[in-house]
């Protein structure tokens, strides 16, 4: 099944500076604040390249860049192909924890194949972006985040043994300790390939830049680039165990704007009829009022106005959303998002799925704080509040072939981009124009 390889990979050398100023985290989250505070700490961050901005085509620009980083060896190829392990450290929901999984190229293989499963929609805006800083540098900065299912956890058991020795790379970015190691051993290579022979992935994070390999894939082929089995068939994935102990994710937000004629009461008031809505006081009750509700497998949201007060809704029946929805696997109409969206964003408040995918009366946070002084700013009427999606939900909604609405989850600690890249060698060597 999946077709998990090798691959020199890209890194800094020395000559580039301290690795810490290199990287920075998911090109969708940083601002361009950030953006320019990291380019002002090291101008070669990996940001120049994964989310350019300079001169009148930054596309063009990022891959002019990246070919006089190579010419002047502040980036350099490895001599041997190689897996990355890589593990993060940090902190969530008050305990230490760590995460680790394996960097490695991946044959990209359309979905309808059953091999590379999605879970989540995805923005056409974002993926013409990300295609066409492919076809200027004919790179990966970033890993598409991946999960697998692994009972006897074999794979976790031989990673755990390779990285027992000191990592080739270890910083603190302040929030996660990022550590890197780096196996061309051939015997461990193959052993884990053949792990992998007989699994399905499970796109995590990533659906954006999955979608644009398989695209850039098949313009390599039209432009005479490359054939099947060339560089760009592969795609760089960070494989993670599904049950792995360090996996969190965390939940996103609704927030409402701009509803002409918004009404917090007589929305409650037609709530009623499917869930069960208790008034609280004080909204440091909400957290650990969702947390039981979680626990004991409710579909369950706070919702808060403003003020001191919000209102828990639970859903009496799930059965409700078999009729909503008959069409739609048990996995998909069952997740507290789409009930959310089904039973009150659609049904109470007319917020369509095309109105969800323009963000017209609908943005997301998955910061909770922000969510709640967001409203009290007056820049959104109301916030729901959610329970993070479970990881064994995301595998049998993607298992059923389905795909659940856009921020559904949030993986956290996003993959740090920069410690490792992976170069697609196609016909003209040469990038950047």
């Amino acid at each position: 099944m999946a077709d998990i390889q090798p691959f020199r990979g890209l890194r800094y050398t020395a000559k580039a500076g301290e690795t810490g100023t290199l990287t920075c985290p998911p090109y969708d989250i940083i601002s361009e604040e950030q953006r320019k505070a990291y380019l002002a700490e090291n101008p070669c961050n990996v940001i120049r390249l994964e989310l350019p901005r300079e001169g009148e085509d930054p596309y063009a620009e990022a891959g002019r860049t990246l070919q006089s980083w190579l010419d002047e060896g502040i980036l350099k190829q490895d001599t041997e192909p190689a897996l990355y392990i890589y593990e993060e450290e940090f902190t969530a929901h008050g305990e230490r924890k760590k995460v680790k999984g394996l960097i490695c190229r991946v044959k990209a293989e359309e979905f309808e194949k059953g091999v590379v499963l999605p879970h989540e929609e995805t923005l056409s805006k974002a993926k013409e972006d990300r295609f066409r800083l492919m076809q200027a540098t004919f790179c990966n900065f970033s890993q598409i985040y991946s999960l697998y299912m692994d009972e006897e956890h074999t794979t976790l058991g031989r990673i755990d043994l390779l990285s027992r020795d000191t990592p080739r790379y270890e910083f603190d970015d302040g929030e996660v300790i990022h550590r890197l190691w780096v196996v061309n051993d051939k015997a461990v290579i193959g052993a884990i390939q053949e792990d992998f022979r007989g699994r399905k992935l499970y796109i995590a994070d990533g659906h954006h830049r999955y979608e644009t390999a398989l695209r850039f894939r098949n313009w390599c082929y039209e432009q005479g680039l490359s054939q099947p089995g060339d560089d760009p068939d592969y795609v760089m994935m960070m494989l993670v165990d599904m049950e792995h102990e360090g996996l969190v994710v965390f939940p996103t937000h609704r927030l409402i704007h701009d509803l002409p004629k918004f009404d917090s009461a007589a929305l409650l008031a037609a709530c009623g009829d499917l869930f069960t809505v208790t008034h609280y006081e004080g909204l440091d009750q909400i957290q650990p009022t969702l947390d039981r509700e979680y626990a004991e497998e409710h579909v369950a949201f706070a919702f808060y106005c403003g003020g001191e007060e919000w209102d828990l809704l639970v859903l009496r029946d799930l059965s409700a959303m078999d009729y909503f929805l008959p069409n739609m696997s048990e996995a998909s109409r069952h997740l507290d998002v789409t009930v959310l969206h089904t039973l009150i964003l659609e049904k109470h408040l007319d917020i369509d799925k095309e109105n969800m995918a323009k963000q017209i009366n609908l943005s997301y946070t998955r910061d909770f704080d922000e969510a709640i002084a967001s409203v009290r700013r007056g820049e959104n009427q109301c916030a729901f509040l959610l329970n993070p999606t479970r990881v064994t939900e995301i595998r049998d909604v993607a298992a059923a072939g389905e795909k659940m609405p856009q921020k559904s989850t949030y993986f956290y600690p996003k993959l740090i981009t920069g410690l490792v890249m992976n170069r697609l060698a196609v016909g003209n060597p040469r990038i950047g124009g």
